[in-house]
C-alpha cells in the first residue's frame, strides 16, 4: 500500500509538472508533451482505483506544488520533463519490488514507459532507469510539494 501511494503522489506531482511544461515548451514538442500529461493522469487515475482495491484511501493532489529548479522557457521545460520521468521511474521501480501479479507488471509497464520519455526528453538514455543509485544521481528525499522530490529514497 505504500508504495502504491507513493507512486500516486508522484503521479499528482506529474500531472502538475507537465501544466507547468505545457505553458513553456515550444510548439514542436508540445504533442510530446500533452501525450505525457494524459499518460500520467491515466496512471493517477488506475492508482486511485489500485488503492480503493487495497483497501486504502487514495491521498488527494495537493494544491500546488514547488518545482526543483525555475522554468521560464522551453529548454528548462524540457529539463523538468526529463526530471519528472527520473523520479516516476523511481517510484515505479519501488512498486515493482513491492507489488505481486497483476499490480507487478502495470507498475514494470510504467516504469518502461517513464523510462522512455526521460530518455527522449534527455536525448539519452540511463543504464538503470529507476534505479538512482545505480545511476549515480540521487533521489529526492519524500515531499508533498515538489514533482522532482514525490519520490521515496531508495535503499
Amino acid at each position: 500500500m505504500r508504495a502504491a501511494q507513493a507512486a500516486l503522489r508522484a503521479e499528482h506531482a506529474a500531472v502538475y509538472g507537465y501544466g507547468v511544461i505545457g505553458g513553456r515548451i515550444r510548439d514542436s514538442r508540445k504533442g510530446e508533451a500533452r501525450a505525457a500529461y494524459d499518460a500520467h493522469r491515466a496512471r493517477r487515475d488506475a492508482l486511485r482505483r489500485t488503492v480503493r482495491d487495497l483497501d486504502g484511501t487514495p491521498e488527494p493532489a495537493a494544491a500546488a506544488y514547488s518545482l526543483p529548479f525555475a522554468v521560464p522557457d522551453s529548454a528548462a521545460a524540457v529539463r523538468l520533463a526529463a526530471d519528472i520521468e527520473d523520479k516516476i521511474a523511481g517510484v515505479y521501480s519501488d512498486l515493482v519490488r513491492a507489488s505481486h501479479d497483476d499490480e507487478r507488471g502495470a507498475a514494470a509497464a510504467a516504469l518502461r514507459e517513464a523510462a522512455v520519455r526521460a530518455a527522449r526528453w534527455r536525448g539519452g538514455s540511463v543504464a538503470f532507469p529507476g534505479l538512482t543509485e545505480r545511476t549515480g544521481s540521487a533521489a529526492g528525499a519524500p515531499a508533498s510539494t515538489s514533482p522532482s522530490d514525490s519520490v521515496p529514497p531508495q535503499t
